[in-house]
Formats: structure tokens, sequence, C-alpha cells
């Protein structure tokens, strides 16, 4: 399976929406550099397809990359069929899937606009075997 990077995004804390940038620098064991995600455990990335966020789209939401608090927006890899233990080749870096979805505990803005978010039922998330730079264009290779 592949796909590209549409949107490499970030926050400094957890909770809040992320900023898309121009790249990203991605830590074996961590996560990305400057995140509030990162760190030693097992969600130090998380990802979302557009076509996730188009479906919020067609709810009628004006959402964008980085609006459900995805580290890195993809196209055309459908990423929640991804079983756990899949490694995915972003750039020159390589991720592993460790979990699919999460629970949401407090409801987001997004929620309450909608009455639904996709990032917990479709959002995944992996930790980092290989670190590197990843930015939007890079190729995403299951």
């Amino acid at each position: 399976m592949k796909g590209k990077v549409l949107a490499v995004n970030v926050s400094e804390n957890k909770g809040e929406r992320k900023t898309p940038v121009a790249s990203v620098t991605l830590r074996e064991g961590h996560g990305i550099e400057g995140d509030g995600h990162a760190g030693d455990w097992h969600r130090q990335v998380s990802l979302l397809a557009m076509e996730s966020i188009a479906k919020m789209q067609a709810m009628g939401l004006s959402v964008k990359e980085g609006d459900f608090a995805e580290n890195i927006t993809t196209e055309g890899v459908d990423l929640v069929s991804l079983p756990i233990g899949s490694r995915i080749a972003l750039g020159e870096t390589v991720l592993e899937v460790t979990q699919i979805g999460k629970e949401c505990h407090t409801r987001c803005a997004i929620f309450y606009q909608a009455g639904d978010c996709v990032m917990p039922k479709e959002g995944i998330f992996a930790k980092v075997l290989t670190g590197g730079v990843v930015r939007p264009g890079d190729e995403v290779e299951v």
C-alpha cells in the first residue's frame, strides 16, 4: 500500500489542535521533536488519513489537517485497516503501528459541532523505529 504525506503537524501541549509545519524530525523511541505527545510510550506519533477528515467535511465542518490533533496527515493509505505491528515508511523514517483509535475522555469541539469525531475510530498511533525528517509530499509505504 502506498500513499503520501499531506501535512505534518505539531503542538506544544496535548489536547490541542496541531499546527501544520514545513517538516518534523522524528527521534527513534521518542516521537516528534517539540511535540507534546512525544515520549517513551506507545503513542509517540499519531496519524490520520485525509479520507477520514473528508468525512467530517462532508458533514459540513470546516476542518483541515492538524485539527484532529494528528501529527501526520496522509492520503492514499487505509490507515485504520492496518494491523497492530504494521510498519510504515514515511520518507526516511519507519514507524510501527501500536494502537488503532483511542478513547476520548473529554469531548472535543469537533464532537460538539458534529456529534461525532473520526480520530477516536480512525486515527492510528505508532512508535518511531527509525528516526529522520518527514515533510509533506513524502511517500508513505506500508
